[in-house]
């Protein structure tokens, strides 16, 4: 049974930083694509940053040159390193997995299989 928990979400000012980690289990990690998704009220899902089996990587242009993406297939984890923090990156994030997503390929959820439950992050002015 594929299970992903985020965790590391929380409360920051505007221009801190904060390192979010998605636990994976269940299904064969480093043989999957990854991805970081965000939803804030009113807004639609938006595809923050994707990372393939491979290591390779998307932003979306909103968090590009801020956030990075990880991965580490030794513990089964998923990485995301958020800096520069905009109140406008409020929003719950989820981390999700899946085979068909390629770095060609918009960070879409269609791509992707298995979602976990977030982690809220908060941004104040």
């Amino acid at each position: 049974q594929v299970q992903l928990v985020e965790s590391g979400g929380g409360s920051v000012q505007a221009g801190g930083s904060l390192r979010l980690s998605c636990a994976a289990s269940g299904y064969t990690y480093s043989a999957y694509s990854m991805a970081w998704f965000r939803e804030a009220p009113m807004k639609a899902r938006e595809g923050v940053a994707g990372v393939t089996f491979l290591g390779s990587t998307r932003y979306a242009d909103s968090v590009k040159g801020r956030f990075t993406i990880s991965r580490d297939n030794a513990q089964n984890i998923l990485y995301l390193q958020m800096d520069s923090l905009k109140p406008e990156d409020t929003a719950m994030y989820y981390c999700a997995t899946g085979t068909r997503w390629s770095q060609g390929r918009m960070i879409n959820s269609y791509y992707f299989d298995y979602w976990g439950q977030g982690t809220q992050v908060t941004v104040s002015a």
